[in-house]
């Protein structure tokens, strides 16, 4: 450390140290000038009248830069919005989500009136009937206008949208999930706490408004029906509505029209006079699907769905026959069996009410 005589920044660079320069003290450089807190007038300053000799000189700044107090500034400033978005964000994800709700579903298979029309080339069938304008496959899925909502933005509704197309997809017009085959192209779209009814639904299928395999997908008795086209006619909408600050709703509705004929096996049933006559022509056969699906942050961001409600009418079918496991589609030259479904005791409350319709004339091909 310096003594008394010393410049405030030390001895000067080159300059004799110790006490063998006897002119120590009386020597100054810049540094210590500038340090000073009495300043001598100049000899012009001091002709002034009753000028003073010295003057007295601020006392230096040792405070911050003006570019470091900037830089304290603009973090305090960075890390008080970041504090406050954190607070106000509107797309927040919530403490916990809502367990997923059990699917409720209906099955209603559509008798035809009379004998379900055929014809050797779909196509024919196809121009001759109401879905003569539908468009093919996954092109019939369209995907609306992805608007923001109050708590989900633009990404979001898009992301829910798109998961539910392709659902769809997986479980209306995958040839392999329609023949009766591997349906974990459909499985790995759910929310995982709907698993356990899903897997239950195929390996016990029963006929009580949560468990039927046709109430997830579409699906054909591969011994009764296959694929006459893989140019299936789609035509639907899809609506997505924000149910809470913490779910997303997507309603889908759409009509599936299949053109099927009897497998290349001959495992096919027989109904009626025309069905031998029949056996090489195709008939169409028709699906509605109303589907409700239900979304939390946690299905968004992984590519999952809930799906809650599952409306289905199909035919032409058998209301004699059980829909639930397959579908067992008449088939062109074919009349529906007569009587109806077993009984329903309405006193069960695990027993969902057997329901069946009648397929409309205008619904079926012209001849």
């Amino acid at each position: 450390m310096g003594g008394p005589g010393d410049p405030p920044e030390g001895t000067p660079e080159g300059a004799p140290g110790g006490g063998e320069d006897e002119y120590r003290s009386v020597v100054f450089d810049e540094s210590f000038v500038r340090a000073a807190r009495l300043q001598e007038y100049s000899a012009q300053e001091r002709m002034a009248d009753h000028a003073p000799a010295v003057r007295r000189r601020p006392p230096l700044r040792r405070g911050l830069s003006r570019q470091a107090l900037i830089l304290v500034v603009l973090v305090a400033v960075a890390f008080g919005t970041a504090i406050y978005m954190g607070v106000r964000h509107p797309y927040q994800t919530p403490a916990a989500q809502k367990p997923a709700e059990a699917l409720r579903m209906t099955v209603i298979p559509l008798a035809p009136q009379s004998a379900v029309p055929g014809a050797a080339d779909p196509e024919k069938l196809y121009a001759n009937s109401p879905a003569a304008d539908f468009r093919i496959g996954a092109e019939g899925i369209t995907l609306p206008a992805a608007r923001r909502t109050a708590h989900f933005s633009d990404s979001q509704v898009m992301s829910a949208l798109t998961t539910v197309k392709d659902y769809i997809v997986k479980s209306a017009l995958d040839p392999t999930v329609l023949g009766g085959g591997e349906v974990r192209g459909v499985r790995v779209l759910l929310d995982p706490d709907q698993l356990t009814q899903f897997d239950q639904s195929f390996e016990h299928p029963a006929v009580d408004g949560r468990h039927a395999p046709t109430g997830w997908l579409v699906r054909f008795d591969p011994s009764r029906a296959e694929l006459a086209d893989r140019k299936i006619r789609v035509q639907g909408t899809l609506q997505a509505a924000e149910a809470d600050s913490s779910t997303l709703e997507v309603t889908a509705d759409h009509t599936f029209v299949y053109a099927l004929r009897p497998p290349d096996t001959g495992g096919g049933a027989t109904a009626g006079d025309k069905a031998e006559a029949a056996k090489t022509e195709a008939s169409l056969f028709t699906v509605r699907r109303e589907l409700h699906f239900r979304f939390d942050r946690d299905d968004l961001r992984l590519h999952q769905a809930q799906l809650i409600v599952s409306y289905v009418q199909a035919g032409p079918l058998s209301c004699a026959e059980d829909s639930a496991n397959h579908l067992r589609p008449l088939l062109a030259g074919q009349t529906p069996k007569t009587g109806g479904p077993a009984g329903t005791n309405p006193y069960a409350t695990d027993s969902a009410t057997a329901l069946c319709g009648s397929l409309s004339a205008n619904a079926q091909p012209r001849a």
